[in-house]
């Protein structure tokens, strides 16, 4: 029998232990009367006892007012539910039951689910305090804004430190449909998109299909990035959201090689033609020796080559949500 629990309506969440900071009714530079937009977070799990009160105090200790948050839990074993109990209720939603592996969780958990914007985070991760802030921020402010995700990927420890950080300059449709984003292979890529750290509209979501194809056992966050940029462009913020936890035995490191067999067939499947031999050449050279992990600002070009850039493919635009005194303004820049 399943163990079930939660609720059905939206709560103004706050944790006793975490006392996080109120937050105000409407969002700065918005018009009067307008609230946050809900946003709508998924946690699967299965026998992550060792770090799943540190994934849910990071999504309820943000404090943030209009929130659905769901646990799915495959029957673990481990005590995982005796905590997930402790918190039952802030959640919208928690079940324990035998599932068909962890896309299927978070599929059955978005269907618990109605925000305006939507994410999981797995149990063995978490979020930064500022996240769903910065997001919902952006969001209201920016409705050309579909999807989002950061530049500034961090990387967890087993102690929940953040360890190591990695700086992309940006993400492009094309660009991904050569492979820049799917690394371990023979062509240029410049890092993966971060699945903690990405935020998407539930139009987006329904567009694309609403689901995650659960044919895919570990690659399914590729397949539904490649979907998305069939549909739209993938925006970025210079502030971290969350992080990737490494340890030990974890199953994304164990199972790496399966991981980039999965994502090949997806981007194979979606189209995807990788750089020939020669640019793939370049394109490393260019993207170490020139431009690193940093995007090149339209702003800092003179209009002529701002013009080249934008008729040519060498370099590819990239979408930058960039903080100012005013709020939020979206910036245009390039990477190889």
């Amino acid at each position: 029998m399943p163990i079930l629990g939660g609720r059905e309506s939206v709560m103004n969440s706050s944790i006793i232990r975490n006392h996080p900071l109120p937050y105000p009714q409407c969002i700065p530079n918005m018009k009067v009367g307008s609230r946050w937009p809900k946003i709508s977070i998924v946690t699967p799990s299965l026998n992550q006892g060792q770090f799943i009160e540190e994934a849910i105090r990071s999504v309820l200790g943000q404090g943030y007012p209009c929130l659905e948050y769901v646990i799915i839990d495959g029957n673990s074993s481990d005590g995982s539910v005796d905590v997930i109990r402790t918190y039952e209720q802030q959640l919208t939603y928690w079940v324990s039951e035998p599932d068909h592996g962890q896309y299927d969780a978070i599929n059955k958990g978005f269907a618990k689910t109605s925000g305006d914007i939507m994410a999981w985070l797995n149990s063995d991760d978490k979020y930064t305090p500022w996240a769903f802030s910065v997001v919902a921020d952006i969001f209201a402010t920016l409705p050309q804004v579909e999807w989002l995700t950061t530049t500034c990927a961090l990387t967890w420890d087993q102690w929940g430190r953040a360890v190591k950080w990695g700086a992309r300059g940006g993400y492009n449709r094309r660009a991904f449909f050569k492979g820049s984003n799917l690394p371990n292979l023979s062509w240029h890529s410049t890092g993966w998109i971060q699945q903690e750290s990405t935020f998407w509209r539930r139009s987006l979501w329904e567009r694309a299909g609403s689901r995650i194809d659960d044919f895919f056992k570990l690659a399914g966050d590729f397949d539904l990035w490649a979907r998305f940029f069939q549909h739209t462009d993938l925006y970025t913020v210079s502030s971290p959201l969350g992080g990737f936890r490494t340890y030990g035995d974890q199953k994304s490191i164990r199972h790496m090689e399966t991981y980039v067999e999965e994502a090949k067939e997806s981007f194979w499947r979606h189209g995807g033609q990788p750089y020939p031999r020669w640019e793939s050449a370049l394109r490393r050279f260019l993207h170490v020796s020139v431009m690193g992990d940093r995007e090149m600002s339209r702003r800092r070009l003179p209009p002529w080559a701002a013009a080249i850039l934008s008729r040519f493919h060498f370099f590819y635009p990239v979408k930058l949500c960039i903080w100012t005194n005013e709020g939020w303004r979206i910036d245009d820049g390039y990477i190889v």
